[in-house]
């Protein structure tokens, strides 16, 4: 007879939209539990923990030197023939500031933050199946002491991250068309030489077709180095075109690796369909990942903490069905998915450029007199250089 653990709501995931998932559920007063298959929380990373000033206090998160690695002072947009446009506090009547998190020690913060309202947590436990009994949902799982074979509950939340099975188990269309998926790679560097410490910076063209390079700083000679291409326009591996932008790149070619982190990062937008009876995705399952940079936290924090609170109302009133929970999916909608609708125009008109197109967009953009860094402000920029090729973008100003 199996041994079956009963919950109110289960998280698949425990990630930061995991996580704040769970925290939001419990201080609502429902019995929530978070399973993860990896051993320790935070590893491996899959982004370069860049995150922007005030997303943090938006979701009731208060900063915390322990896991911030980097202050940051504004971003460096660089052309393929060098041309940069910088965007600091030298330059910025509104300050472009942001930090880089230390995710290994962020993401058990946020995980102790959900157990210290009442969350339980499982490490090395994997979600294998999803049955529907009733109106409950019954899981199968795998654990390292094999205390349970299954659990049951109410409401499951998926936040199994990018490459996350959970959400087609409940018959949701979560395939990503290969022209919608970045190949990514990075490494954690040190002994750099970066011109300033304190910026993010992008390189755009043929470094990384279809996608950009970056460098976000986490220390004085030390930072994330990575890479996104296209599934469809990249002729190497995107270890290959990280390894050769970093052999050619004056601030890296002198730096040596000390972490390697890879993976596939969709670029499609949020899912047409987020929820189901009993169930909701969150997060980078979810598709709410940036269709420009990639980046995913803060909407993955944003989803989460609003699908915890959606989940642990639908409890209390015994409501568990599709119809209750979109409330849930019309806010993700209205304030991400309607966002990344306008962000894939901008997208691939962007990573569609040829390098001399890039160099006279990005040039225009650095002799332009940009006092607040937005992409409203970049595409006002770039429309002036050629009016009519940017035609479709003006819609979105």
């Amino acid at each position: 007879m199996n041994n079956i653990k009963e919950v109110d709501v289960l998280i698949i995931g425990a990630g930061p939209a995991g996580s704040i998932a769970a925290r939001e559920a419990s201080k609502n007063g429902v019995k929530t539990l978070i399973i993860d298959k990896k051993s320790e929380i935070g590893t491996p990373k899959r982004c370069g923990e860049g995150i922007m000033d005030g997303v943090l206090e938006k979701v009731g998160i208060e900063p915390d030197e322990r896991w911030i690695a980097r202050h940051i002072d504004g971003a460096r947009l660089v052309a393929p023939d060098n041309t940069s446009a910088w965007f600091t506090s030298e330059n910025l009547e509104t300050p472009s500031t942001g930090i880089i998190l230390e995710r290994k020690v962020f993401d058990k913060h946020v995980t102790m933050d959900a157990i210290r309202n009442g969350a339980e947590v499982m490490l090395k436990t994997e979600a294998t199946s999803i049955t529907r009994k009733d109106n409950y949902l019954l899981v199968d799982i795998v654990s390292f002491n094999q205390e349970y074979d299954q659990i049951k509950a109410k409401i499951v939340i998926g936040a199994d991250g990018p490459e996350g099975r959970v959400g087609s188990w409940m018959g949701l269309n979560t395939k990503v068309p290969l022209s919608e998926m970045e190949s990514g790679a990075q490494y954690e560097m040190t002994n750099l030489k970066m011109e300033k410490n304190d910026t993010i910076e992008f390189y755009f063209g043929s470094v990384a077709p279809g996608g950009y390079a970056w460098i976000f700083p986490k220390g004085y000679d030390t930072a994330n180095v990575g890479i996104d291409v296209s599934g469809v326009k990249g002729e190497k591996t995107a270890l290959e075109y990280l390894d050769d932008f970093i052999a050619n790149n004056e601030e890296t070619k002198d730096g040596q690796i000390v972490e390697v982190n890879v993976g596939g990062n969709p670029l499609c937008g949020v899912f047409d369909k987020i929820i189901a009876d009993n169930f909701m995705l969150v997060g980078d399952a979810a598709g709410c990942v940036s269709p420009i940079t990639g980046g995913g936290i803060d909407t993955g924090l944003e989803s989460g903490m609003i699908a915890g609170q959606i989940a642990a109302k639908a409890i209390k009133e015994d409501n568990l069905s599709e119809e209750n929970l979109q409330e849930y999916a019309d806010y993700v909608d209205e304030n991400i998915g309607k966002k990344f609708k306008k962000l894939i125009t901008v997208r691939d008109f962007i990573y569609n450029l040829e390098d001399e197109d890039m160099n006279e967009y990005i040039g225009a953009i650095a002799n332009a007199n940009i006092t607040k860094l937005s992409t409203k402000a970049l595409l006002k920029a770039m429309i002036k250089v050629s009016p009519r090729k940017l035609l479709k973008l003006r819609k979105l100003l």
